[in-house]
């Protein structure tokens, strides 16, 4: 019998990391399009917000940096923000959330709930302070608001990615 070289993990870095990544970029992507829905455009959550906070109660890894790094310059891009802002607001959460991990672990939704809202407020407030003192023009407090309450209602989408690769593994428990 010949064995295969290869080790096989359903729940690798391309599971956890990469395919997520694939999609905030997709969702990004869609929601940004000129589409109106009775009248209002759709709305534009952040959703790496969602991995920033996610990933590092998966677990520690140096992959899921660099990919928020990626994601915030797609996001810069594509909202036509200055290079650099939404790396900067995605990786200061995910640093926060990472020091909070042993008390984050293992919390139930509602808590962890909480901890989303408390970094998106993190991010935006950082992205608003930013902007303001880039353009030297504080933007809209109703565009600020129209982005932060979809990005923390899609905080399901982040649970269900924590409670699928929670229990993972032990060591980094």
């Amino acid at each position: 019998m010949k064995r295969s070289l290869a080790i096989r993990s359903d729940n690798g870095p391309m599971q956890w990391i990469g395919w997520p990544a694939a999609m905030a970029a997709g969702g990004m992507l869609l929601l940004a399009t000129p589409v109106q829905v009775f009248g209002f455009n759709l709305p534009e959550p952040i959703l790496p917000l969602l991995l920033a906070f996610a990933w590092p109660l998966i677990r520690p890894s140096l992959v899921a940096p660099a990919a928020l790094f990626g994601l915030g310059l797609f996001l810069d891009i594509l909202l036509y923000q200055p290079l650099g802002l939404w790396p900067l607001c995605l990786l200061v959460p995910y640093g926060v959330v990472l020091a909070a991990r042993p008390f984050l672990a293992g919390q139930e939704t509602r808590v962890l709930f909480f901890w989303f809202a408390l970094i998106s407020a993190l991010a935006f407030l950082l992205a608003y302070l930013i902007a303001t003192l880039s353009s030297g023009m504080a933007p809209s407090l109703l565009a600020l608001l129209g982005q932060f309450v979809p990005t923390v209602l899609t905080f399901p989408l982040a649970n269900a990615l924590i409670e699928r690769f929670d229990d993972v593994d032990a060591r980094f428990r």
